[in-house]
């Protein structure tokens, strides 16, 4: 399960943050094998001044539709799945809702197994050493 913080500037429309969030959840589960019910995200917008980024690091031209994408997810996923996740994620995002490339950036989190709780109080993807 990865769990998706998406940020950006406050002034997208609910269309717009519903089209960044979709897009970015597709391509979870066309390139990071994740299934498609296997959705959490959450999406911040900040005010001017509480995003601060530098606009051509790394020669990257970034204006302020700049959107962050963290990415935590299990460790499990090779380098060629991460960099299918990041080409997809941007391919899909600048078809709707029409962000250019430089302005996407994509940060994944590795964890392990034993790190997710989806509830109960238990770790979801471990087996429940108690009860054997």
């Amino acid at each position: 399960m990865p769990l998706v913080r998406i940020s950006v500037l406050k002034g997208k429309s609910p269309a717009q943050l519903r089209a960044i969030a979709d897009g970015i959840h597709q391509a979870l589960v066309d390139t990071y094998n994740v299934p498609v019910k296997d959705r959490f995200q959450l999406i911040e917008q900040r005010e001017p001044g509480e995003i601060i980024y530098d606009k051509d690091y790394l020669g990257i031209e970034r204006t302020d539709d700049l959107v962050f994408v963290h990415v935590i997810a299990g460790r499990w996923r090779d380098t060629a799945a991460k960099q299918a996740l990041y080409a997809g994620i941007v391919q899909r995002l600048s078809a709707d809702p029409g962000m250019r490339p430089e302005d996407v950036q994509v940060v994944i989190s590795s964890n392990d197994k034993d790190d997710w709780s989806f509830g109960n109080g238990v770790a979801s993807y471990i087996p429940d050493t108690k009860s054997a």
